[in-house]
Order: structure tokens, then C-alpha cells, then sequence
């Protein structure tokens, strides 16, 4: 590729990489691939605070030691302070694991690359190595960086005789790149993987995420806190006894699943109101009670089986930082 191209995509300065990229990627840059990662993973969406996130105090407490203040005070972390650069956030599904990577990379004003199985699988990219590489070197340019791969079990599982070799070269490829990001010192580049199967990633992988974290089901106080948020700036008439019920009646919920539970609640008063849904005004509908979150919570129930809650915690106990 001519050294011009592999500078940026398109006429647009915004994929633009700096020099020192351009010069070890050399021809491995593809102005496809660039636009792509521009486009399609690097998150733009609305950025996210420590206090968007709902408990969680021990995740918060590594996360800022691992990336946010290393990037704020550089000086103080090197040596044998110098943080990993790989970390994992395991858990049931719904509690909070890509909000916490997100609020990671704007604490630390970061770039977000947020990457999925499909992302780095796609038919329209074809080699899904080739961009596994650019998606490294795109980080480092626009360093400090944090690549985030949810699900990372999907793309990074236990390797197998059986495996498709296109399989087993993403999987040579990244751990490649990322001993690569990692041999580093003047690097600032994080790799999150995000899992509620981390007993099926690869040895290799697990071996490089050094620390890991467990994110687990919200606990009484979380769950009181999240109920609190979500009910807030709607009318609700709920005494705090009734309120310390619901706590208690929604253990095992996910915060995905308390956030579904409140949607289902909210729609009780409307569907009371019958025909007269059309002309009812916003203020004369009645106010949320205990009695609407009885009722959905026959509707809505916990997303996680016992069993696999148990599993994850066995997990923890052998493998986590927890």
C-alpha cells in the first residue's frame, strides 16, 4: 500500500494516525480496515461516570488503579508499579460490565474501542487477523486507549484439534499484538475482556488478562440503590417497609433484570386505564405501588439460574482477584 494511503481513510483528517504507527504497520495498514474501526468500533456513544454505575466499589478500586490513575500520574506508576495491561470483568450477564469499561475509558479519557465476535468475524473484512493487527495499531495512535471485546469467550475460547484454522490464526494473532502492546513501557493501551463463561477462555488468554475481576449479582444495598434510581422523577407511593420487601423479594435479579422488572411495573397504572388511554392526561395517572412490582415480578423473573450463579463463584474463589 502507498505510504499516502496508509495515512489515512478517505479525505477525512479524523483517520489520521500518527507517524510512528504508520511506520511499524507499513503496508499491514488497509484504509478499509481503518474506516471500519473509525466507524464501527471506536464508541462515540454519551460518556459515562463512575457514578452512573451502581456499586461495584471493589471493580472501581482496581479499574482505577490499573487505568485511570496511571494515565493522570505516569510518573508514579512505573517499575514494579507499572499496571497490567490486561483485564477481565467476569459475571452473570446484565450487572454492569460494559458500563464499567465505558466509564473506565472516560475517567481516563481514553479512546473506547468497543469490539464484538462479529466485528472481528465479518465477511465484509475477510481476514479477521489482518484487522485484529490494524485494530492494535490504531490504539496505539490514538493512545491512551482502551480496547474492550464483550463476550471475548466467543472469539477466545479454549483452543481444539477440531478448531477452523481461521479460528486458531485470530487467536495466534491477538495474543501476538497484545504481548506486543504490553512489552511496551511508553504504550498506554488496555485490553477488558468482558465474559459470563470465563472457565471456557484459553489458557493463553486468561494467562494475559492478569487481573480478574468479578462483577457479581447487585446485593441488597445495589438493589436498593437501583431501585431508588430507577424510580426517580416518576410518581411513585412506595413506604420505605414496602420498599425494604422489594429488596429483599428481588434477590437473584440482575440489574438488567430490576430494570425490567421497573419497566414492567410503570406499565401497570396504563394498562388500567382502558379506553381511556386516548385522552387521560399525564397527571391524573396514578402513581406507582408496591402492588405493580408484585405483579411483575410474575413476569419478570430472574434471568440467571442458581446453578450457573454458583458455578461463577467457584470460579472466583479459584481463579479471580475477588
Amino acid at each position: 500500500m502507498p505510504k499516502k494511503n496508509a495515512l489515512a481513510v478517505g479525505k477525512q483528517s479524523a483517520y489520521i494516525v500518527n507517524a510512528k504507527a504508520s511506520q511499524q504497520s507499513g503496508s499491514q495498514y488497509d484504509d478499509k480496515l481503518i474506516e471500519m474501526i473509525n466507524t464501527v468500533i471506536v464508541d462515540r456513544s454519551p460518556s459515562v461516570k463512575w457514578d452512573d454505575v451502581a456499586g461495584l466499589e471493589k471493580a472501581k478500586q482496581a479499574l482505577m488503579e490499573m487505568v485511570i490513575l496511571p494515565t493522570k500520574r505516569k510518573d508514579l506508576f512505573t517499575g514494579l508499579r507499572r499496571p497490567p495491561r490486561g483485564l477481565l470483568l467476569f459475571g452473570p450477564p446484565g450487572n454492569g460490565k460494559t458500563m464499567l469499561a465505558k466509564a473506565v475509558a472516560s475517567e481516563s479519557e481514553a479512546t473506547f474501542f468497543n469490539v464484538s465476535a462479529s466485528s472481528l468475524t465479518s465477511k465484509w473484512v475477510g481476514e479477521g487477523e489482518k484487522l485484529v493487527r490494524t485494530l492494535f495499531l490504531v490504539a496505539i495512535s490514538k493512545q491512551p486507549s482502551v480496547i474492550f471485546i464483550d463476550e471475548i469467550d466467543s472469539i477466545m475460547s479454549t483452543r481444539t484439534a477440531s478448531e477452523n484454522e481461521a479460528s486458531r490464526r485470530l487467536k495466534s494473532e491477538f495474543l501476538v499484538q497484545f504481548d506486543g502492546v504490553t512489552s511496551s513501557s511508553d504504550d498506554l493501551v488496555i485490553v477488558i475482556g468482558a465474559t459470563n463463561k470465563p472457565q471456557e477462555l484459553d489458557d493463553a488468554v486468561l494467562r494475559r488478562l492478569v487481573k480478574r475481576i468479578y462483577i457479581p449479582l447487585p446485593d441488597e444495598n445495589v438493589r436498593r440503590l437501583l431501585f431508588k434510581t430507577k424510580l426517580k422523577g416518576h410518581a411513585f407511593s412506595i413506604p420505605g417497609a414496602e420498599l425494604e420487601r422489594l429488596v429483599k423479594e428481588t434477590e437473584g435479579y440482575s440489574g438488567s433484570d430490576i430494570q425490567a422488572l421497573c419497566e414492567e411495573a410503570a406499565m401497570m397504572p396504563i394498562r388500567e386505564l382502558g379506553s381511556n388511554i386516548l385522552t387521560v392526561k399525564a397527571n391524573q395517572v396514578r402513581s406507582l405501588q408496591y402492588e405493580d412490582f408484585s405483579k411483575a415480578m410474575k413476569v419478570v423473573r430472574p434471568s440467571l439460574h442458581k446453578s450457573k450463579w454458583e458455578e461463577l463463584q467457584r470460579w472466583n474463589q479459584e481463579f479471580g482477584a475477588n
